[in-house]
């Protein structure tokens, strides 16, 4: 899915793995849709008790699963036996998957060859153990053509895709107090230079849509200037759409972002279909 705007492709991604809000997260069925479509699709990590990670967002199990407790307290083979919430908090029929779980579905699809699947690492070089990145490594590694590593942390980024030379690398830069600065009035062109430094393998910089149109406001095209120095740019995160939605997503088309990141890619998709 992507939009065009005077000759720029724009694509949605799907966040945390659903193309509307009532998906589960993470659904292996949404997920693999996704790969064969040639979607761009997000989804989330977060360590577990067994060295490895389980594909979840949050640090606790109640949200979006049947289970309770800390996902780093939890056995591999017990967050198996649990079931993904849908939007509504019903329990779906969909189990939770282990990253080895993700890499498997992957390996058996036959992938669109556009298709990328972003791992979003939730945890940081403070909490991931050595087994932890020796679970990565095997479990990513044979399907890393179609994955691109990310997250706010890139000490934790550099030490998993180290023996993966070929996985794409993302750099979130808009930790909260970075934002807060900027928004006030910070150095935009410091932002910039600071997020290069921090992640010089990254392809794609993920920025806070509110930021990107906040610079703008200050004549500051954050899309022209990380796309200068080689990376694409993804605008997050696009929630509910509604009567403002159009006008918001139509300013950063005209920035060129390269991907806006949507809860509802199927709503989004339509609101530009006239």
């Amino acid at each position: 899915m992507a939009l065009e705007r005077n000759g720029h492709r724009t694509w949605l991604k799907w966040h945390r793995g659903r193309i509307q809000p009532l998906d589960a997260e993470f659904g292996p069925a949404r997920i693999s849709l996704g790969m064969r479509l040639g979607a761009s699709v997000e989804i989330d990590l977060t360590a577990h008790a067994g060295g490895g990670f389980a594909v979840l967002h949050d640090e606790t199990l109640e949200r979006s699963t049947t289970g309770s407790g800390r996902v780093r307290d939890t056995q591999p083979d017990a967050l198996r036996q649990l079931f993904l919430r849908d939007g509504s908090g019903a329990a779906t029929d969909q189990n939770v998957m282990l990253l080895s779980d993700l890499a498997a579905l992957v390996a058996g699809e036959t992938a669109h060859p556009d298709a990328v699947l972003q791992l979003d690492m939730k945890d940081t070089s403070a909490t991931i153990t050595p087994a932890d990145i020796d679970a990565f490594v095997r479990d990513v590694a044979p399907v890393a053509r179609h994955m691109l590593l990310s997250g706010g942390d890139p000490v934790a980024i550099a030490a998993l895709s180290e023996a993966i030379p070929e996985l794409g690398i993302g750099h979130d830069p808009c930790h909260d107090a970075v934002m807060l600065d900027l928004l006030r009035g910070g150095d935009y062109r410091r932002f910039v230079a600071d997020a290069l430094a921090a992640s010089p393998r990254s392809t794609m910089i993920y920025l806070d849509h509110r930021l990107v149109l906040a610079a703008a406001d200050r004549g500051e095209n954050l899309a022209a200037r990380f796309q200068d120095a080689g990376r694409k740019v993804d605008a997050y995160t696009i929630r509910e759409i509604g009567p403002d939605t159009r006008p918001l997503v139509e300013r950063l088309l005209a920035l060129k972002v390269d991907q806006v990141t949507t809860d509802d890619a199927l709503a989004l998709s339509a609101a530009f279909a006239g």
